[in-house]
């Protein structure tokens, strides 16, 4: 029988749904419409690429010494510091729409996104560490449950909140009410994490995902929410070498370059996605905003049929066949110039991930050995930041050479193609 809930754990379960709550006001206003802003003051698929990649390559470099670093601090504390860090930078985009210069708007919002990921890496090490530790692997599900379903209600109704507003007010305000809005949820986001209280008595280890949706640091809400798997093991290691090039010589090899694969080419036309719905679709802002809530709508409804389905078709099968269907997204997207394919790609799109994301992280915690997850998920999270970065500058160089449109649609075909690595190596 299960024990009845502490009053402590009572609060941190409060508090962490009140955290994945304003995370989703977050998400749905500034997250939602960074790119969109970006490409509608003159943006170019080059600076597009640079908001997804930065991150990344401060990632790449400060993520392992970020992990080494954790184990010895205190990680609730950490957690809320490195948040608050984080969710400050979002200050400055409410004065962006108001400077002179165009391209000093578009500078000053990849340098200061550049800036807020190095907080961001502390913080998406702490925050997975800390939920492990918080919240007894019987209550996972649950918690990771709830979360889930709040941050769709409130992603999905900021970014319908958000495109109205976008539409009815004029520019510059619009964009700095949305701004002002994101940093409204980030700051009460970080409020609820430093609410937090650790217990004595730390839940034992399971070595199971936690399949939660939101990305604390994230900068971009893109097409395809990555879960911020097995990053809690980087505070593991207990002094051993995170970095293990032999792990590639053997199976594990193989199983993460498919996976390097993968992540290359969902993230390809990422950049590009902004400008095709500017400038080739000529969408409007409310139009955009109803395509994102219906996508991660729709994640969220797929996303809760993951374990039934996993234990009748097993995560390998259901990778495999949710990362043809997800491939649908940009190639429904490049061959039409209809609003109503559009918004139907976003359901597709939307629904697929919800099982490919869940599936691929639960696929690769099986692969790798109980006893070894420090440095096998340290080089997981090198594949993820290097097909972020290879991908995020592969966009815009394939639009430069064959046009926006067949580059989406080159993508697309990409990505159904990357499967068959995924069959032959995983």
């Amino acid at each position: 029988m299960e024990q009845p809930l502490s009053r402590e754990q009572r609060s941190n379960f409060f508090h962490l749904y009140g955290d994945i709550f304003w995370w989703g006001i977050l998400g749905g206003s500034t997250l939602s419409f960074m790119g969109i802003f970006a490409t509608r003051i003159g943006a170019t698929s080059f600076h597009l690429a640079l908001l997804s990649a930065g991150p990344a390559v401060i990632n790449l470099f400060l993520s392992m010494p970020a992990g080494h670093w954790l184990s010895s601090r205190p990680i609730v504390r950490t957690t809320f510091v490195a948040s608050l860090l984080n969710r400050l930078g979002y200050f400055p985009f409410i004065f962006l729409p108001i400077l002179i210069s165009v391209q000093t708007q578009i500078w000053s919002l990849i340098v200061i996104t550049l800036l807020m990921a190095v907080p961001a890496v502390v913080l998406g090490i702490a925050f997975n560490a800390m939920f492990a530790d918080i919240v007894p692997p019987t209550r996972r599900a649950q918690v990771v449950g709830r979360r889930n379903a709040l941050v769709a209600l409130s992603l999905t109704v900021t970014s319908l909140l958000s495109g109205q507003i976008l539409v009815r007010v004029a520019f510059p305000l619009n964009y700095q009410i949305v701004f002002g809005l994101g940093l409204f949820g980030g700051l009460l986001s970080s409020y609820h994490l430093g609410r937090l209280r650790l217990s004595q008595m730390v839940p034992s280890r399971v070595g199971q995902p936690i399949l939660d949706m939101a990305r604390p640091g994230s900068s971009r809400l893109s097409p395809g929410l990555r879960f911020s798997a097995g990053l809690r093991y980087l505070t593991r290691s207990g002094g051993s070498d995170l970095l293990r090039p032999d792990l590639l010589r053997g199976p594990f090899g193989k199983f993460v370059l498919a996976y390097l694969a993968f992540y290359t080419m969902q993230y390809l036309p990422v950049p590009l996605f902004p400008i095709f719905f500017v400038d080739e679709l000529l969408l409007s802002d409310s139009t955009i905003s109803l395509g994102t809530a219906l996508f991660h709508f729709a994640m969220l409804l797929t996303s809760m049929l993951l374990a039934r389905l996993s234990q009748r078709w097993g995560f390998r099968r259901l990778m495999l066949v949710t990362a043809v269907a997800y491939a649908v997204y940009p190639l429904m997207n490049g061959a039409t110039s209809s609003v109503n394919v559009y918004l139907l790609a976003s359901v597709l799109g939307g629904a697929s991930w919800g099982i490919l994301g869940g599936s691929m992280i639960s696929l690769l915690m099986e692969r790798v050995p109980e006893g070894d997850r420090p440095a096998h998920m340290a080089l997981h999270n090198l594949a993820l930041n290097l097909g972020v970065l290879l991908g995020s500058f592969s966009g815009p160089l394939l639009n430069s050479w064959i046009g926006l449109r067949p580059a989406l649609i080159a993508s697309g075909l990409l990505r159904m193609l990357v499967t068959l690595l995924l069959l032959v190596w995983t």
